[in-house]
């Protein structure tokens, strides 16, 4: 007689053991046509799963965030089946779901063309439309792999000997005729799929991910709970596509990537003019915030990084060299370890507590070359890095500081929507659980003392501390992670470093860890896909250019670009022999803010015409009233 306890906390009683779907059908007959899966105890089930003892359960219904992996790895099986009853002698691998979506990889000897694309979506709807009972089944090990051998399925052969233990039972879904090995859970039928979904492409995937290995044709889909949200989801796409920093990078000369620097940015005037702002607006806000800034050297001996731990945790992405006399040196992937040789130089009293030190740092990362994408993921970046040493006392208030300050910069760049993400001890972690204690308290009162809410990462901590990560939703509702807090009471242990207290003892101090851009490289990647390239009039690398009508009005458009120049205002002028027409079309690409144009009526009234970027007439003005009108927009 089952107990069963409801999220609501009312429970109810069952003569015999009871299913999913059964528990669903005693509430309603509503509730029941909605089921999807359940949630028995915490773990994630099929809506026929059988439940024989007391247990919590919920029933997962489409609203449900669970839901979406269900369907994603739902279409992924409709998607094997599809392929398989289209072009037999096909063999199946693995198909999981994926943020966004979901693949399955094939062998086969033909490539996929889009033709086969498109027959094979339009047969996943026909499988949809069968309405298939989807039923797991335990075989017993042998049995299974001698099923699958005689059907060629080499790969799930495979899958069973290397993936599932011996101890482990092996399942599989069945769909109609078609099944695949599986764990599971998955959804009642396959009519419960929808038409929510979209093949989207074919690529290349080696098998297990090893080069020496088959290359296979993997096909990506994407899958949501209804045609609504996959239009939706198609437009970001075609959104994103416009926006591509990559792409606009190229129009408005910003910078470009090369192949005898994988990783590593090259920044044309207008890119470094944009990339100079952002540091001069980090540092207007970091000097009103009582930070100092300093500089750290990027090459540095291997005992250092061993100290701070990176030698053992981290050495896999980091760039070394060993000299003429065998000293082995790493460019630094991290400025944590030059800053508390900062803050180690000299006495410190209780006095000069909180120390907030700030660094522009160049570091280098190894990454692989095929996760490299533009300003997105690179090896060489700068940090706008800052490390706060405090006492145990100030540390709470030194993390409500920065995460206010964090906010608060966001907004000035028009992201208002931020997940904050709190990440806790690894398994892999270096101090004792007592300081792990601290730490991690210090940043969840800090959010509670504020009002915020947050995500958990059980787990996902830096090894040397518990951390905050701030995730930005752009304009077209993508999310971004960016800026970072960490707690850290163990890199100074493991450097020594300490203060004088008031009563003349040592003692050591809290560091906090803090970036608030991130990587500036990355950053400038993400604004330029959330601006579309159309920049804020105080961030633009070139805020008005300034056109003639004639050769008449040269030496006139020359002189104002001047003027404006002199005003800190970043002009430039176009005195080509083209139409004024073209000229403007041709700077509205380039996405510059402003635009003026001086005839012949403007030069006797020693004016301009003055255009917006959005196509807006402001009419014609003198020099101080535009000098005025961008003055306005450029301050922080």
């Amino acid at each position: 007689m089952p107990q069963i306890t409801l999220p609501d906390g009312s429970q109810r009683h069952f003569d015999l053991a009871v299913s999913v779907l059964d528990i669903a059908n005693d509430i309603g007959a509503g509730l029941a046509k909605a089921t999807l899966a359940g949630k028995v105890d915490g773990t994630l089930v099929d809506a026929a799963f059988i439940i024989e003892d007391d247990a919590s359960v919920a029933i997962i219904t489409s609203r449900d965030e669970e839901a979406l992996e269900l369907l994603r790895h739902g279409a992924a099986h409709v998607l094997a089946q599809a392929v398989q009853e289209l072009y037999p002698g096909t063999q199946v691998t693995i198909g999981p779901a994926i943020e966004d979506g979901f693949y399955y990889d094939f062998s086969r000897d033909e490539a996929f063309t889009p033709d086969d694309l498109e027959k094979i979506e339009a047969r996943m709807h026909e499988i949809v439309k069968r309405n298939l009972p989807i039923e797991r089944e335990v075989l017993d090990r042998d049995r299974a792999k001698q099923i699958f051998a005689d059907m060629g399925e080499t790969y799930k052969v495979e899958i069973i000997d290397q993936n599932i233990a011996q101890d482990e039972e092996v399942s599989i879904y069945r769909q109609g005729e078609w099944f695949d090995v599986c764990r599971g859970p998955h959804l009642p039928s396959t009519g419960k799929l929808g038409n929510g979904f979209k093949i989207m492409k074919v690529a290349g995937a080696y098998w297990r991910g090893d080069s020496k290995n088959e290359m296979l044709q993997r096909i990506y889909g994407t899958a949501w709970p209804d045609k609504k949200q996959l239009k939706v989801y198609l437009h970001r796409l075609e959104e994103a596509e416009k926006r591509d920093h990559r792409k606009i990078g190229r129009q408005l000369e910003l910078f470009h990537l090369h192949e005898e620097a994988p990783g590593s940015v090259f920044w044309h005037p207008k890119g470094w003019t944009l990339f100079r702002k952002l540091i001069g607006y980090m540092r207007h806000r970091q000097d009103d915030a009582g930070y100092i800034e300093v500089n750290t050297p990027d090459v540095m001996d291997r005992s250092l990084w061993e100290t701070s731990g990176h030698w053992f945790n981290y050495q896999e992405h980091m760039f070394s060299t060993q000299t003429e006399d065998d000293r082995v040196f790493a460019l630094k992937p991290m400025n944590c370890p030059g800053s508390v040789l900062m803050f180690a130089q000299g006495l410190k009293s209780y006095r000069d507590l909180p120390l907030r030190m700030a660094e522009f740092g160049k570091v280098h990362r190894y990454e692989p070359s095929g996760a490299l994408l533009g300003l997105m993921r690179v090896r060489h970046f700068t940090q706008d890095d800052a490390h706060i040493y405090c006492t145990e006392e100030q540390m709470e208030q030194e993390c409500i500081d920065v995460v206010a300050l964090v906010l608060d910069i966001y907004k000035d760049f028009g992201f208002e929507d931020v997940v904050i993400k709190l990440s806790t001890r690894p398994e892999n972690r270096i101090g004792s659980d007592q300081i792990w204690d601290k730490l991690e308290a210090a940043l969840e009162n800090a959010l509670k003392v504020m009002n915020l809410d947050y995500v958990l990462y059980p787990g996902e901590g830096a090894f040397y501390g518990p951390k905050l990560e701030f995730v930005l939703r752009d304009a077209i509702g993508r999310d971004w992670q960016c800026g970072t807090l960490q707690v850290d009471m163990n890199l100074p242990e493991r450097f020594d470093i300490s203060y004088v207290t008031e009563d003349g003892s040592k003692k050591r101090p809290v560091m906090l860890h803090r970036a608030l851009f991130g990587s500036l490289e990355r950053f400038i990647g993400i604004l330029i896909e959330h601006y579309e390239g159309k920049f804020p009039v105080w961030l633009s690398p070139v805020q008005s250019v300034v056109m003639n009508i004639t050769d008449k009005q040269a030496e006139y458009v020359a002189k104002i670009e001047k003027m404006l120049k002199n005003q800190q205002i970043r002009a430039i002028s176009d005195l080509r022999n083209e139409k004024i027409g073209f000229k403007i079309r041709e700077h509205t690409l380039k996405r510059i803010p402003y635009m003026l144009v001086a005839g012949d009526r403007e030069m006797e009234e020693a004016s301009i015409a003055v255009r917006s970027l959005g196509g807006e007439d402001l009419g014609v003005m003198k020099v101080d009233e535009f000098v005025k009108l961008v003055s306005e927009q450029s301050g922080y």
